[in-house]
């Protein structure tokens, strides 16, 4: 399994048992969208106080422009562009990562500390903000905190935030129309009857030829 396609999973799991379940609530979580598109038209299904509630989030602001820079480099080496599909921020991933804090005020702390421990981490060993650094430095940083199992415990806390920040990437790039094209799915099709197959005609003694 690639790196995508464990994303993939990862996404459908953190839809299905957390992220987008504890976001929407009953009456939102049917309507499974990318929620920094298009928030101003009310959607099918959304009641009046949740469009308003939509409206009000959306018009907050959460994230300094640094903190969103931030965001927008973090998620594209999660999610990059390919051959095949756009880049994670290319899909709006970032205006989902700062509404969804919004909308779950729990992720506030977590998100914004380990920005700020990104950027910290950055100045001790490169002395400069994660944004400014170098790509290769980035990507030394990154490979500190992306892979759990081979961690040091100096950079939990790091670990812990990339954790969050890959789940929120995964569900917000899955439930766009960029990621939705991803995963190839293209929605209920009416089927389509052929006939009992031959082999099972033949098993059961009939045949195509017989009028």
């Amino acid at each position: 399994m690639n790196r995508r396609e464990s994303l993939k999973a990862l996404s459908l799991l953190a839809a299905g048992t957390g992220i987008l379940a504890k976001s929407c609530g009953p009456e939102k979580q049917k309507n499974n969208i990318n929620k920094s598109a298009n928030i101003g038209d009310k959607l099918p299904g959304v009641q009046d106080f949740e469009h308003e509630r939509n409206i009000a989030l959306k018009e907050e602001q959460f994230f300094s422009e640094h903190e969103m820079a931030t965001i927008t480099v973090l998620v594209d080496y999660i999610i990059p562009k390919d051959d095949f599909s756009g880049s994670a921020s290319e899909a709006g991933v970032p205006d989902f990562i700062e509404f969804i804090v919004k909308d779950i005020p729990d992720y506030k702390t977590p998100m914004r500390g380990g920005l700020k421990w990104i950027d910290i981490r950055c100045q001790k060993k490169f002395g400069k903000v994660f944004v400014n650094c170098k790509d290769n430095q980035q990507i030394a940083l990154l490979d500190e905190i992306a892979f759990p199992s081979k961690s040091h415990p100096e950079v939990e806390q790091g670990v812990n935030f990339f954790k969050t920040l890959r789940n929120l990437t995964a569900s917000g790039f899955y439930t766009s129309k960029i990621g939705i094209d991803d995963l190839g799915y293209v929605g209920n099709k009416p089927g389509v009857w052929s006939g009992v197959p031959e082999d099972v005609l033949k098993e059961h003694g009939f045949s195509t030829n017989e009028g």
